[in-house]
């Protein structure tokens, strides 16, 4: 599996102690990110459910393992909104993160529930009061994360989702068929969302990560499965594409020059047979039997207008080529 990209959603964690609350230790980590020492007062801070190894609605999960890797990249990535890379949707930063399991929850899969929880903060200010506020109401409650992962397998066997046999969904030998997001090897940020694709985290796909072949790609297509495509993998794609139809118009070209060859050789070798014959025959053809024939056609074309020497006697079907003065 190449390596891709996703996005994985959850929600503001609400069983915290207050939202202002923030302690020294914590205040520390904060200010290793800010360019001026700040206190309790100049910032908000709050928890968050970034993502977990339970089953989202897309058939996926990220296994415990993933969770603790994702533990450390996530730390200093900043907050936006609908995953929008600019500078102005900059509103929250994860200064701490922690995989942490949940006493008496399963999964899906029937594995013990592990979430992964980060602490953010955002600065007190007139422009995200109203964005505290919905937060605090629990009307901004749902996030989304974006992260990159070598690879999506297969719970039941072990192999790329994408070109194993089994179904997401589906049950084999009594166990769940999933696609475990495996090898996490970077994070890019945390979104706020509106509509989350998970009832406890929810899950947003996206595109990050490195490019997928095209080889997979056509395999998916051919097996009839989805395929989840980034902006340059859809770009790649589309190039693919545009290489292909230049390939077919230069084909076309190519077969068209090579039919109307063979027709006019078969006019001078063989006029008996009418060109509307010839081009009814040629039509079905192959690029390869049309060049076979070009070929038979132009051999035979070079016998029947040999060179022949200037003084040239022939008897009894033998040639004489003999000395001869000017």
């Amino acid at each position: 599996m190449c390596k891709r990209g996703v996005t994985k959603g959850a929600f503001i964690a609400s069983e915290e102690a207050p939202c202002d609350t923030v302690s020294a230790e914590e205040l520390e980590l904060i200010n290793a990110y800010t360019r001026k020492p700040l206190g309790a007062e100049d910032v908000y801070v709050f928890s968050v459910v970034l993502c977990d190894n339970d089953v989202d609605r897309d058939g996926e999960r990220f296994p415990v393992e993933s969770l603790f890797a994702l533990e450390k990249l996530f730390v200093g990535k900043t907050g936006i909104f609908d995953h929008d890379p600019t500078a102005k949707n900059q509103t929250a930063r994860i200064f701490a993160c922690k995989t942490e399991a949940v006493e008496g929850k399963t999964t899906a899969t029937g594995d013990d529930y592990f979430r992964l929880k980060a602490r953010a903060y955002m600065p007190r200010c007139a422009e995200n009061e109203k964005l505290i506020l919905d937060i605090d109401s629990g009307i901004v409650r749902e996030v989304s994360v974006g992260c990159a992962v070598e690879s999506v397998k297969c719970s039941v066997c072990g192999e790329d989702i994408a070109v194993c046999p089994h179904k997401k969904g589906g049950e084999y030998g009594g166990k769940l068929c999933c696609g475990e997001l495996t090898a996490p090897y970077d994070a890019y940020e945390f979104s706020f969302v509106a509509v989350p694709a998970q009832k406890d985290a929810g899950v947003i796909k996206s595109a990050y990560g490195k490019e997928v072949s095209m080889e997979r790609i056509m395999k998916q297509l051919a097996q009839q499965k989805s395929v989840n495509l980034s902006a340059q993998e859809c770009k790649k794609l589309l190039g693919y594409i545009e290489e292909l139809k230049q390939s077919a118009k230069d084909g076309v070209y190519y077969r068209d020059s090579l039919q109307s060859e063979v027709l006019r050789l078969s006019a001078a070798l063989q006029p008996d047979i009418s060109r509307e014959t010839m081009e009814a025959l040629t039509k079905t053809m192959s690029v390869a039997q049309l060049n076979e024939f070009k070929r038979a056609y132009e051999n035979k074309l070079d016998e029947a207008y040999a060179p022949v020497p200037q003084l040239y006697q022939k008897s009894d079907n033998t040639v004489f080529n003999g000395q001869f003065t000017i």
